[in-house]
């Protein structure tokens, strides 16, 4: 960062035409600063320090520092006195916490935001690149200058406060300088993993069956082009090799080190790397997290040590990190060998399922870029890997084994920015309630409450939000590897159109019926096509798709027809099918595909179904070019789908979500500050009212009722017919419970049915707290919206018909945020009752804008509000001229950081 003074002299206008002279501050201005802050009133300095200060020359001899590294501030003055100071003082990693305080005569004139920009200038051009703001949860003047600002704001609620985070670049720019900022940093700190200049491998036993002496001889084996250090406790020399007794012995800088070590040790050896100065760990040693309360106490040591130190962590209870490049050639895990060279990227939370995979690889002839076991993932994530290979030029397709993804919101937004130029292919663990169960015990997963929104979670499936972010989910390890063949050695299909060849008949009728069952087509063939192959095939056969050649067809004849389909403007994509036959030889027709993959006359991608021949994958093998081949015509089928959903994903475009009027965030971000100080929980009526209300979505028109008198009162100034609720603590169903009158008219009809619910909640041992008088919503359709904090991409907006019967079908939609209007509209559509939305059997139709506005504005206020765990809209009446939400309800709990 500079070391010169980042901000000149200047004037800023305020805007009542009023000037004042804003200047660095200097140790000159001790004192004046002294009698600034002496001068503000008790809520001004409550404002700016959150209780008033007991010696405010002690502060200001503090905040008079300025070397323009650490710490840095800006005075105003009119005439010799200083009507406000800005300040920021660095907390590392070019981030800065900013205070601005103002003197109570200059408030309301625009000289905060001045000062603010004044500020973050100075910041910007000193290397800060990010601000963060602590604000009391009711210093709205602060808030709405933050807001006005213009700088992309990310605020995150307390209790009591709120902490805001925003650039000090402002341009149309700055949202995308800092995404790339951040994945620079994320592809920083793995690259010091996977391609480390100096390793050091610490274990208290370096030698035979041991951990570490399995990782020393894999790296020795895999031939690491690094400087390798031995650390083993003693200093005695491992098979030749010299050692160290501690880490901090070795001369010069050391980018990574591999423990191998029991826990106790190992958290012991992580301090010693924070001492020298490392910056990346790998601690494959088990007994931490997933180990019980002594291991959980291990790794929480363990992770103190690296946040304190920087340093960043793989594991613990991992297999290790490899690297096939010619430049690093690493080894550093438990796995003997290393895999082919190629281009995948692989992250498993799963040692042995990533070697598992590693070995499969390997007799099909596929190589990897580098490989990355995260054990129980409690640092370096999915997200940071995804980032390194986004960028990684020997990388074009990432695969993923996981049990967790880390901070869902992070990572689904970065896997959909990197799936747009990159295959994501993920097969997740935990599907099922006892893989959840497995999960937890395994890697110290967490195990995610069943949310209070059933549509999002009971009713939908997790493929569909998979497929939104672009993610190729796969239910197997098989159709993992078998879909990230054809990714990574075939371009992707222009269409959802197959061409079949085939030596025998039955083999290709299963294809052809796979191929329908995952979204493709098998179109019939044009006449000069046909032609094409008329001399290949049976003399008593149609020419068909698929087409069907003779049983003992040559190289020269599999060549041929893959030729003469591949140029078939109606044909996306090939597939290929030998089964061993009288006559026929695999070996051949291995040939023939082969001759013909390297003078295919359009990009097209061409897959192969070799039946009963194990050495199928070397067969279609030929230097750089590799034919996918799989032993059954479904497992192709499969493939080709992932590949055609996957280019239909990358060829649609994407879309932001719009601006929406009325929407006040901050003041969302107060009143979820205000109620977090009470506790989590469901949100008390007053509260779940104005939070929407700060989003533009308006509950119906209601008053609370102490007793059953004044909801009689409340009807008769409602006026017209209203509905009745007992709220009862913890009762979701109301209406279930009898708690609910609908239609009811005037005061005598409202207050005695107030009576009847609470003698029938008083008969099932329930207490009414309060009633709730609400206007009747006009006719129209019910309709369920809802929000859930899904545990692997975050925000989820789920939209359903509402009712017992629709509760039955199933019939939802969901879609991550932030939402487009093309995706709600899309959401509405695509239910199976979306015709009762648009005048059914010769109903009104009912205003379905009005309903994806409910759509976006919620998925707005999810997206911005991470303590927001739960929304319940139910229902929402969508009627002839907009829509109404008639009973609403949301849950908060802190954020964990």
């Amino acid at each position: 960062m500079s070391a010169a003074p980042p901000a000149p002299d200047t004037t800023l206008v305020l805007k009542d035409g009023s000037t004042v002279a804003v200047r660095p501050v200097e140790a000159r201005d001790e004192a004046a600063l002294t009698s600034f802050y002496g001068g503000l009133s008790p809520a001004s300095l409550a404002f700016r320090f959150f209780a008033s200060p007991q010696d405010v020359a002690e502060v200001a001899k503090r905040l008079v520092i300025s070397n323009y590294e650490s710490q840095f501030g800006l005075v105003a003055s009119s005439g010799n006195l200083i009507v406000a100071h800005a300040v920021y003082i660095v907390t590392g990693g070019r981030r800065a916490e900013m205070g601005i305080a103002i003197a109570d005569e200059f408030q309301g004139r625009g000289l905060g935001l001045l000062m603010f920009a004044q500020l973050a200038d100075a910041a910007a051009r000193s290397g800060i690149e990010v601000f963060e703001a602590v604000v009391k949860a009711d210093n709205h003047r602060m808030l709405d200058m933050l807001r006005e600002s213009g700088f992309p704001l990310r605020f995150r609620s307390e209790p009591g406060e709120i902490h805001a985070e925003m650039p000090t670049a402002l341009s149309e720019e700055a949202g995308m300088h800092f995404e790339r900022r951040h994945a620079l940093s994320a592809q920083a700190a793995v690259k010091r993993f996977l391609a480390p200049r100096s390793l050091a491998i610490i274990g208290n036993s370096l030698e035979g069956p041991t951990a570490g002496g399995v990782v020393l001889r894999n790296i020795v084996n895999g031939g690491f082009r690094g400087r390798l250090h031995l650390v083993n406790g003693t200093g005695a020399a491992v098979e030749g090799y010299p050692a160290y007794t501690s880490v901090k012995d070795i001369p010069g800088e050391v980018d990574a080190a591999v423990i191998t070590s029991p826990p106790p040790e190992a958290v012991e050896a992580a301090e010693d790397c924070a001492a020298k100065g490392i910056h990346a760990l790998v601690v494959i040693s088990p007994g931490f997290g997933e180990a019980g309360a002594e291991g959980v106490e291990h790794q929480r040591q363990l992770m103190e040590i690296c946040r304190r130190s920087g340093m960043r962590l793989v594991g613990p209870n991992c297999s290790g990190v490899l690297n096939t490049s010619r430049e690093v050639s690493l080894n550093a895990s438990v796995i003997p060998t290393l895999p082919l060279p190629g281009k995948i990227g692989f992250l498993s939370q799963s040692g042995s399922l990533g070697a598992a995979i590693l070995d499969l690889a390997r007799a099909q002839g596929t190589g990897f870029s580098s490989f990355v076991s995260s054990g129980n993932n409690t640092d370096i994530s999915a997200t940071d890997l995804v980032q390194y290979w986004e960028a990684d030029p020997e990388t074009n397709l990432v695969m993923l084994y996981l049990e967790t993804f880390g901070d869902p919101r992070e990572f689904s937004h970065v896997a959909r920015r990197a799936a747009r130029t990159m295959p994501i292919l993920a097969v997740k663990g935990g599907r099922s309630a006892a893989g959840a169960r497995a999960a937890t015990t395994s890697h110290s997963g967490v195990v995610v409450r069943p949310s209070a929104i059933r549509l999002a979670t009971s009713s939908v499936s997790e493929d569909a939000l998979f497929q939104q972010a672009g993610i190729i989910r796969t239910a197997t390890l098989a159709e993992l590897f078998g879909t990230a063949q054809v990714l990574s050695d075939q371009p992707l299909p222009a269409g959802n159109r197959v061409g079949i060849i085939t030596n025998a008949g039955g083999p290709g009728v299963l294809c052809a019926d796979s191929c329908e069952f995952r979204g493709l087509k098998v179109p019939e063939l044009q006449e000069d096509v046909k032609a094409g192959l008329a001399g290949l095939v049976p003399s008593t056969a149609l020419v068909h798709n698929p087409a069907t050649l003779l049983a003992q067809a040559s190289a020269d004849e599999f060549r041929r027809a893959i030729m003469a389909l591949a140029a078939s403007k109606d044909v996306d994509a090939l597939i290929v099918i030998y089964t061993p036959q009288v006559g026929s030889s695999a070996e051949d027709a291995a040939r023939g595909v082969l001759d013909a993959a390297a003078s295919l006359p359009k990009a097209i991608p061409m897959v192969a179904v070799f039946m009963s021949v194990p050495d199928a994958p070397s067969l279609l093998r030929s230097g750089a070019l590799r034919i996918p081949t799989y032993p059954f015509p479904e497992d192709a089928a499969r493939a080709l789908g992932h590949a055609h959903r996957y280019a239909s994903w990358r060829q649609a475009p994407s879309e932001p979500a719009p601006p929406l009027e009325g929407v006040d965030s901050h003041r969302a971000a107060a009143v979820l500050s205000a109620t977090l100080a009470q506790g989590p929980g469901w949100l008390p009526p007053a509260a779940v009212t104005a939070l929407l209300a700060c989003y533009g979505l308006a509950p119906a028109e209601s008053v609370l009722a102490a007793t059953p008198h004044d909801a009689g009162d409340a009807a008769k100034k409602l006026g017209g017919k209203v509905a009745l609720k007992g709220l009862v603590a913890g009762l979701i169903r109301k209406s279930d419970a009898g708690a609910v009158r609908l239609d009811l008219e005037g005061l005598h009809e409202v207050e005695a049915a107030a009576k009847d619910i609470a003698q029938r909640m008083a008969a099932i041992g329930q207490k009414v707290q309060t009633f709730m008088v609400q206007r009747m919503a006009p006719p129209g359709v019910e309709m369920l919206v809802g929000v859930v904090q899904d545990r692997h991409f975050g925000p989820v907006v789920a939209l359903g018909a509402a009712g017992r019967q629709a509760e039955l079908m199933k019939d939802a939609q969901v879609r991550l945020t932030p939402l487009g209007r093309t995706d709600a509209a899309t959401m509405i559509r695509s239910l199976v009752t979306y015709p009762l939305l648009d005048g059914y059997r010769g109903a009104t139709p009912v205003n379905v804008g009005a309903l994806e506005d409910v759509l976006m504005r919620v998925a707005a206020l999810a997206d911005a509000h991470s303590e927001i765990a739960d929304v319940d809209f139910n229902p929402v009446v969508v009627h002839e001229h907009g829509a109404v939400i008639v009973d609403a309800r949301v849950r908060v709990e802190p954020v964990s950081t």
